[in-house]
């Protein structure tokens, strides 16, 4: 029975390594070839289009999303969290984290239909599978409850967060650059002291 077990626990642990090590050839993979297109280490920028959409997610569009969402925090793209997990946060807008939330049914009708319709369940967006595949079967209310996004944010001190400038790991837009248009690089990211 010891050595089955020992067995078992060989077995896992390989998979979490293989788990990891094909995580890393991945983000490689979309690293090269987004430079082969690119010609080098351009920085993105408005011009430059001839990526492939899934390598990002789709911009905020809608509208009464923005006007009601960002008028106190960024305004998260839908592919960020799974459908569950919107549907959650717009279920506890008497205490949105901290704070209520007065709108109208008919707002929080074209909300909830925007962020279901693209969530990040229902896109193809790399970004958005791997945190799907991080989650499991949670349902985090919180972008920063998500493992996949923690694990990329890991090698930076907590200190960084604090920063007046950032205040949190929640404010993407602080240092990703083209938040906004939905590209989350490495290469866009400037960290303000």
């Amino acid at each position: 029975m010891k050595n089955c077990t020992r067995y078992i626990i060989y077995a896992i642990s390989l998979l979490l390594i293989l788990s990891l090590i094909f995580d890393a050839f991945a983000d490689d993979d979309r690293y090269r070839k987004r430079h082969r297109y690119r010609g080098g280490s351009q920085k993105i920028n408005d011009d430059n289009d001839d990526h492939d959409r899934d390598d990002y997610l789709k911009p905020m569009t809608n509208q009464t999303y923005r006007e009601t969402c960002a008028e106190c925090h960024f305004a998260y793209q839908p592919e960020l969290l799974p459908s569950a997990a919107w549907l959650k946060i717009l279920n506890q807008l008497d205490d949105h984290f901290g704070e209520e939330i007065e709108a109208d049914p008919d707002t929080i009708k074209t909300i909830s239909d925007y962020l279901e319709t693209n969530a990040a369940d229902n896109s193809s967006a790399r970004l958005s599978v791997k945190i799907m595949r991080s989650l499991g079967s949670r349902v985090p209310t919180k972008i920063t409850d998500i493992p996949y996004i923690n694990r990329k944010h890991h090698e930076l001190n907590p200190a960084v967060f604090k920063r007046e400038s950032i205040g949190t790991l929640a404010n993407c837009a602080a240092c990703h650059t083209t938040a906004e248009k939905g590209i989350y690089d490495d290469d866009a990211v400037k960290i303000p002291k």
